[in-house]
């Protein structure tokens, strides 16, 4: 028989790592986002946001169409075209509307209120209750933020007040239908990023063409802002984000967008500006509700990794006390029934047998 590694009893099959690298990838995506104000209003030519949301959508997603060669089948042709619809078709023109029209601050702010959004809609899409722990820190994240970027010299525009709440609202229900609806057998996060980004892209196409048309000039700033959003912010985010949402709960990954509006942020103080004491308060504030949502989510898994400690230590020492030392070591796993051995050692060396799970030596 080959040697085979015991799993230590009582202890949950899932990795310490994988939890947090998740998240790490996943924080990814909304901290690509982050940059999409400070591109827009110092990049793009205005005036344009269905062409932005165009040019960002349609050739990210044909190329990923390229790359996978994978169709919709079935039912997942229109939910493809719904989840298209509402996470890049009416997101990314309203996106671009209110960085134009509003501070990109206070564009932030409104996207901020986003996990509110998902936690109310989980309710009656997914059947779970958020518990006063999440809607606590969705409250307090929303108010960081707001100390962040709100100030005396924000201006309110309703045009651009309408597209925020709009673009939000259509990202949360997305990402709670993302979430129920799961992905197709076989199809990767990369694939289902494409489907959505070219129903999307699609759907931008005619009105894009009968209401806006093409910017009169496109320099090669624009050019190059286009290409990080449609790349970086288009393409690579939206499949680290459907690949976490994947992973995740609702409740863990909704609170990940505040990183937008942090990065947005963060960008804000490299180019010049500085924050006050408020603002620095509401930023710590912010972070930690950020951190405060996913120490919720893995806190099942550190007690169940606790729990199964305790039963290893526990199992062990009814072991040494049932079973007998073999070779001076005491047997791991499952106590063996029987009397004590007394006298001196077995000296025979154990070899495990195909039952290894139960703990069983011959």
């Amino acid at each position: 028989m080959h040697p085979t590694t015991e799993r230590p009893s009582g202890l949950p099959r899932v990795s310490r790592a994988l939890p947090i690298a998740t998240v790490a990838l996943t924080a990814l995506a909304p901290a690509a986002w982050g940059t999409t104000y400070a591109v827009t209003t110092e990049l793009l030519p205005p005036g344009h946001p269905m062409f932005a949301g165009l040019v960002r959508a349609l050739p990210a997603g044909l190329l990923a169409l390229a790359i996978t060669r994978v169709l919709p089948r079935g039912d997942w042709w229109w939910k493809a075209g719904v989840l298209g619809a509402l996470n890049i078709g009416t997101l990314f023109p309203l996106l671009f509307l209110a960085a134009e029209r509003l501070p990109g601050g206070v564009a932030a702010t409104l996207g901020a209120a986003q996990p509110l959004l998902v936690a109310g809609l989980a309710i009656a899409a997914l059947h779970v209750r958020p518990t006063v722990w999440r809607w606590t820190w969705g409250v307090l994240g929303v108010a960081g933020v707001g100390l962040v970027v709100l100030g005396p010299e924000a201006r309110l525009d309703a045009v651009g007040v309408l597209a925020g709440l709009g673009g939000t609202t259509a990202m949360a229900c997305g990402t709670v239908l993302t979430k129920r609806w799961g992905r197709p057998a076989g199809v990767g996060p990369l694939t289902l990023a494409g489907w959505q980004l070219t129903m999307g892209g699609l759907l931008l196409l005619p009105l894009t063409l009968v209401i806006e048309g093409v910017p009169q000039r496109i320099d090669a700033g624009a050019a190059t802002g286009y290409l990080w959003l449609g790349s970086v912010g288009g393409l690579i985010a939206y499949t680290l984000w459907f690949r976490g949402i994947g992973k995740l709960s609702v409740g863990a990954s909704a609170p990940l967008v505040l990183l937008s509006p942090l990065v947005a942020t963060v960008i804000g103080t490299a180019l010049g500006e500085s924050l006050s004491l408020p603002q620095s308060l509401g930023f710590v504030l912010a972070l930690a509700a950020l951190l405060a949502a996913q120490f919720e989510s893995a806190a099942g898994v550190w007690r169940a990794l606790v729990r199964g400690r305790r039963q290893q230590r526990r199992r062990g020492s009814e072991g040494l006390r049932g079973g007998g030392p073999v070779l001076g070591m005491p047997v791991r796993g499952a106590p063996v029934r029987g009397e004590p051995v007394r006298g001196e050692p077995v000296q025979d060396v154990p070899v495990r047998d195909a039952r290894v799970g139960e703990g069983r030596v011959r």
